[in-house]
């Protein structure tokens, strides 16, 4: 099975930077696409950048200017870079990665909180 493995989430302040890592076990560059999405208790999962064909970046407007996401394809990591932190961004942060066939494959999340 594929897995994928979140890290780098923690504490942050508002305005503040965290760089968040999705190891995955497998080679990243036979994907469609790849990304990040989050979820905080009461809301509806939202995606938050996308990487489609190791090209092209999606971002909703909520992040898009702050967030930025990468792949490194050495090790295998999908990055999320987040700068200008919002409280409102404090959540489980998950990162998936779709094949061309099949479902999408999710990690187990780690958690940004951004509070002063």
């Amino acid at each position: 099975q594929v897995q994928l493995v979140e890290s780098g989430g923690g504490l942050v302040q508002p305005g503040g930077s965290l760089s968040l890592s999705c190891a995955v076990s497998v080679s990243i560059v036979g994907f469609r696409a790849m990304g990040w999405s989050r979820q905080t208790p009461g809301k509806q999962r939202e995606w938050v950048a996308r990487l489609v064909l190791g090209a092209i970046t999606t971002y909703p407007d909520s992040v898009k200017g702050r967030f930025t996401i990468s792949r490194e394809i050495s090790n295998n990591t999908v990055y999320l870079q987040m700068n200008s932190l919002k409280p409102e961004d404090t959540a489980d942060y998950y990162c998936y990665v779709e094949p061309f066939a099949g479902s999408p494959l999710w990690g187990q999340g780690t958690h940004v909180t951004v509070s002063s």
